[in-house]
């Protein structure tokens, strides 16, 4: 193996040991989920060639949802396809009155990103290379790039603000024409739905709409048009942390935001959006609740209903719904493996513990834990690397004496996510008096 950046090196360990997925380094440490991944290829390719997709990226908490959904975007963005994502949180929502859906779609539209630049901000670069075919076809043509943007830009104008959105565009066109860095700064900000006021979209660039709480899928869509005509082969959008809808208490604002999800999946099951795809994170419980979850919500339910064949082993990962399935022990040990290669930077000379190491570690874990244990890579790796960190900076320490303080770490994080996937609900079956408000934001999730 390659020697491995002592930046990315470093960047990776930091992330894994705190529970979260690391922006540096992912693909050292991927292992499994061989055929999620080729669905998730197939997903991609169908996209890039016109058509769309939709997936409910369903797993337990530290089951690694959101390392999937990051590999996922990785893949994306390698195939020429813009990518999109964020958490949901009491803050943002697919759907709601009070600006939480355009606060979505505004975090959205900042994390855009392409293969070029994988941290986001990759809007105006879009907005450019839109502009600069425009301007290559105009001048072939004779047209004025004004006339030309629109006429591009009219596949937009059924959709809402679809009119202001190719006038915003040409907007940044004229702040790029006469060197006013404050009109394209403007346009950037209505294009990414930070206006919270029309008054100022209008006094700043002469439109009478803003992308707020009732337009942000229209608006992503038109996005995605532009996207298209910028010479991308689409776009791909990946949301985290739905869980944050189940817990929502109040069960209009519950519905009102599947009835979003059931217009998604409606228009990409029927054919509707073209080179667009969506894929949602959440728990068992988000998608399978019959009072709170996904499946509350009759017209969701018939059409995310799993294969009644599937069972007793077999799979069906054809359908809107990817169950993540526990790794394996072989599969474990390939993580730890690869976990030990990282600690070392890549140098198969430096590892920090013997093979032997790794074998003693899983059956330890598993004689203690239980096969709870392998459900959850996300505690495999931290216990792992703090088992390792503890002896790097003991040079003493013996890795068979360690063992034995392994179970306490990993028993207590299971009872604390346990806690926090199902919260416990009234006797009389009424709703949770804690509002969502009151519960924490979950964090990227291994």
């Amino acid at each position: 193996m390659a020697k491995i950046a002592l930046k990315e090196r470093d960047a990776a360990i930091q992330a894994l040991r705190a529970g979260v997925v690391p922006r540096l380094g992912i693909r050292h440490v991927q292992v499994g989920r061989a055929r999620e991944v080729e669905e998730s290829v197939r997903d991609i390719t169908r996209i890039a060639e016109g058509g769309s997709a939709v997936r409910f990226i369903i797993g337990d908490f530290g089951s690694g949802k959101t390392f999937f959904l990051n590999l996922a975007r990785t893949v994306a963005a390698e195939r020429k396809l813009v990518v999109m994502h964020a958490d949901l949180s009491p803050d943002h929502r697919l759907h709601a009155t009070g600006g939480q859906a355009r606060t979505l779609c505004a975090e959205l539209m900042r994390s855009l990103a392409t293969r070029s630049k994988p941290d986001g901000g990759a809007l105006a670069s879009v907005i450019e290379r839109f502009i600069g075919d425009v301007r290559k076809a105009a001048a072939a043509s004779g047209c004025a790039v004004d006339d030309l943007i629109r006429t591009r830009l009219e596949i937009v104008r059924d959709g809402v603000s679809g009119f202001d959105f190719a006038e915003v565009v040409v907007r940044y066109w004229q702040g790029v024409d006469g060197g006013d860095e404050q009109l394209k700064a403007s346009a950037l900000r209505w294009l990414r739905a930070e206006y919270t006021l029309k008054t100022e979209a209008r006094d700043a660039l002469g439109v009478r709409t803003i992308v707020d709480d009732s337009g942000t899928y229209d608006h992503l869509k038109s996005v995605a048009a532009l996207v298209r005509l910028a010479g991308y082969d689409g776009m791909f959008i990946v949301l985290d942390e739905m869980v944050n809808l189940y817990k929502l208490v109040n069960s209009q604002a519950r519905n009102a935001n599947y009835e979003h999800i059931l217009r998604i999946v409606n228009d990409v099951l029927q054919g509707s959006a073209e080179r667009i795809g969506f894929y949602f994170g959440g728990t068992p419980e988000f998608l399978l609740d019959t009072r709170r979850g996904l499946y509350s919500y009759e017209a969701l339910r018939s059409r995310l209903a799993e294969n009644s064949f599937a069972r007793d082993g077999l799979v069906d990962l054809s359908g809107p719904v990817i169950r993540l399935q526990s790794l394996t022990p072989e599969e474990l040990y390939v993580l730890l493996d690869k976990l030990r290669l990282l600690w070392a930077s890549g140098d198969s000379d430096k590892l920090p513990v013997p093979d032997e190491a790794l074998t003693a570690f899983l059956e330890h874990c598993s004689q203690k834990v239980g096969d709870a244990y392998f459900r959850t890579p996300r505690n495999t790796i931290r216990a792992f690397l703090d088992l390792l960190a503890v002896l790097e900076q003991n040079p003493g320490a013996d890795w068979r004496l360690l063992l034995g303080r392994i179970e306490i770490t990993q028993e207590a994080a299971m009872t604390s996510e346990a806690s926090e996937v199902c919260p416990a609900l009234p006797a009389d079956g009424s709703e949770p008096l804690n509002h969502v408000d009151d519960e924490p934001m979950a964090d990227f999730r291994l």
